[in-house]
């Protein structure tokens, strides 16, 4: 699938020096844990090939695919608790599931304005999970 990062709602905020380097890069890590754990809703069946009877495909040594996307889920789900309750409702909506700020600020009940404060605090949050610098 080819997504363009240009029209994600965490990009607009980037691109209008709404969100800083630090907080950007944080909110794009969620996002890649979010769709490489497979989170996302699934709009047909897995076309996946169907596991071999004897031995592993892959490099020796490389995680069984499974298992490395239990890895990754337990990762995302620490970073959404590192970044605690109340903040990562917006930060979900806005950087995994793509909603605008207004649309994600209208869906909890939050005044006009506030979603852009909370998002800030929390991507703060999630870059000194993910330690960024």
């Amino acid at each position: 699938m080819t997504v363009n990062l240009k029209e994600s709602p965490l990009a607009w905020l980037k691109a209008r020096d709404m969100v800083s380097d630090r907080q950007f890069e944080a909110g794009e890590r969620l996002r890649h844990d979010w769709e490489r754990a497979g989170l996302g809703p699934r709009v047909t069946m897995a076309w996946d090939a169907a596991p071999l009877a004897r031995g592993r495909r892959g490099a020796p040594g490389a995680l069984d695919p499974t298992l490395a996307q239990l890895s990754v889920k337990r990762r995302f789900e620490a970073a959404t608790i590192a970044v605690g309750a109340g903040l990562n409702d917006i930060l979900w909506r806005v950087v995994c599931a793509g909603e605008g700020l207004s649309h994600a600020e209208k869906a909890l009940h939050w005044p006009a304005r506030a979603g852009k404060l909370v998002l800030g605090l929390a991507l703060d949050r999630l870059a000194d999970f993910y330690r960024i610098a």
